[in-house]
């Protein structure tokens, strides 16, 4: 890590965006709260879509003037990029490189595009990182109330001298101030952020889930109470892990919760799971994940559709459905496109 201290707003000027245009290039998760939060504090903010974009007439109705992707870079003096990651090649060659300029700032939401060569940023330009650490709805909902979601900076190149200042006054444009913003650099960012989806917050957990409830409903339990105990009580238990820690969970929790885990817990994730992650590590360093995930994309995504049909159709997603379609306090904001 480039630097041990934490930065909240005072250690950013948002009046150094004051005269300056800022193009979002995609309206998606991230994009939607980026523009918005830049617009409510004061930015000149441009969406890049294409015409056909479903997401044009999303981005005008919140207010946002939208244009042609390269367009919007081409009047943009600050570009973030926030796009799928596996169309970051195809939107950059497609007419958004050509509008970036010496003395422009490119941004990036993750760094996976610049830290696997993915794209290759001229010379003259900043190139920089600002990478909220939670998905778009809670960018924006924490943004409204006040508060912020934590991020990440990182600055890949700083041929202005400015770029530093520059991505700290983006952050604070969208709130990842308030909560705090850690300096870091596009290698680590990409690789935590790969590993910890891959190990632990997507790949981890959701397999963790599924076995679980398969176990139970094995051996003979009601798939509803399978459901309940391995999935729909794990919010809880993450909140409190998320408020308190790790510690401070167990403390929340009954006695007979805690034994299980501090005795039973390393059975489950033991060496075999802890060598798996190191190889999962090694493959994100190596770049073979990358590769993989690239030429995935580039062969028409069909394991990947796959691999989608064959976890929507699992028995906890039927069951699940039917329990959540009960639940209307559930909210559903997360699933906004």
């Amino acid at each position: 890590m480039t630097n041990d201290k934490v930065l909240y707003d005072n250690d950013a000027d948002l009046s150094l965006l004051e005269g300056k245009t800022v193009s979002i290039i995609g309206f998606g998760s991230q994009g939607h709260a980026h523009s918005l939060n830049l617009k409510d504090s004061g930015v000149n903010v441009l969406v890049g879509l294409r015409s056909d974009s479903a997401s044009a007439e999303k981005a005008r109705a919140a207010g946002v003037e939208v244009v042609e992707p390269a367009e919007a870079a081409a009047r943009g003096d600050i570009v973030m990029l926030l796009v799928p990651d596996e169309r970051h090649r195809e939107v950059w060659e497609g007419g958004v490189s050509e509008g970036i300029v010496p003395g422009n700032l490119l941004l990036f939401g993750h760094g996976f595009s610049i830290h696997f060569g993915e794209i290759k940023a001229p010379e003259g330009v900043d190139v920089a990182l600002v990478a909220p650490k939670g998905p778009g709805h809670l960018v924006r909902r924490q943004y409204l109330e006040g508060s912020g979601v934590p991020g990440l900076v990182a600055i890949e190149q700083d041929a202005t001298g400015n770029a530093l200042a520059l991505a700290l006054a983006y952050a604070k444009g969208i709130g990842c101030t308030r909560g705090g913003v850690i300096e870091t650099s596009f290698r680590e960012e990409t690789e935590t952020d790969l590993f910890g989806e891959q190990a632990v917050l997507c790949g981890g957990v959701s397999e963790l889930v599924c076995a679980g409830y398969e176990t139970l409903v094995e051996a003979g339990y009601d798939p509803r109470l399978a459901y309940f105990e391995c999935l729909h009580e794990l919010k809880l238990i993450v909140d409190l892990m998320y408020e308190k820690g790790i510690t401070g969970m167990r403390h929340s929790i009954s006695n007979t919760a805690e034994y299980g885990d501090l005795t039973r817990g390393k059975r489950v994730i033991g060496a075999e799971s802890r060598a798996a992650m190191k190889a999962i590590l090694g493959e994100i360093q190596s770049g073979e994940f990358a590769r993989e995930f690239i030429a995935e994309n580039q062969a028409g995504q069909e394991n990947f559709n796959r691999m989608r049909e064959e976890g929507s159709t699992q028995l906890i997603e039927v069951e699940g459905a039917k329990l959540r379609s009960m639940m209307d306090w559930i909210d559903t904001e997360f699933q906004e496109s």
